[in-house]
């Protein structure tokens, strides 16, 4: 009875923690672009970035686990590509009410004492987070400018080391981003993104 009773907490609980999920973005499709509140009070958007030669759109937060320990990770893509044309743009999908560590005010601390160097954006309304699909922190959506749009290109995690201690890890934003500087095919397109379920008004 015991079992039972804890299968259907697990059920419960799953079902309010994906309330108001979307299925979102598939590979292929085209990106809107949003306007969101920046940590540093600016409105971020993919359309300010004139340059650009796609964008590596991460939904992340503050009080993961795994959002933490993909924290340097997520500022060395933005090291690493920032400057060939694919710039980290994060975004914090959780509601701060349910999450107070995840309140604007806390997100502005977390950019200044960690130094981020991209843009960390608040999606107060979830319209964002819902549009892309995303359901986990940290899910990434490696999008590419193309005539048509920004299509996106590859969806889910950022490695398959979710405890940051193998070296020989397989790195899917890298090789998606790289494919797309070299204008090749990338080999993984989609992955699943393993993270905290994103918590939802």
């Amino acid at each position: 009875m015991k079992n039972v009773f804890a299968v259907l907490i697990l059920t419960v609980t799953g079902l309010f923690a994906f309330k108001g999920g979307a299925p979102g973005y598939k590979v292929g499709d085209i990106a809107i672009d949003f306007k969101l509140k920046n940590v540093d009070g600016k409105t971020v958007s993919l359309s300010n970035y004139k340059l650009a030669k796609g964008y590596i759109v991460v939904f992340t937060c503050n009080h993961c686990p795994y959002a933490k320990a993909y924290e340097t990770r997520i500022m060395g893509l933005d090291k690493m590509y920032a400057t060939k044309g694919y710039p980290v743009i994060a975004i914090s999908p959780n509601d701060p009410v349910s999450i107070p560590e995840d309140s604007f005010d806390n997100m502005k601390k977390r950019a200044t004492d960690m130094k981020y160097t991209f843009p960390y954006a608040i999606d107060e309304a979830q319209n964002v987070t819902r549009a892309y699909g995303a359901r986990a922190t940290p899910n990434v959506y490696v999008l590419q400018k193309t005539d048509k749009g920004n299509v996106v290109k590859y969806i889910g995690a950022i490695d398959n080391d979710t405890e940051g201690t193998n070296p020989n890890r397989t790195n899917y934003v890298q090789a998606a981003v790289n494919a797309l500087l070299s204008g090749k095919a990338i080999l993984t397109t989609s992955t699943k993104a393993i993270g905290c379920s994103i918590r939802w008004k």
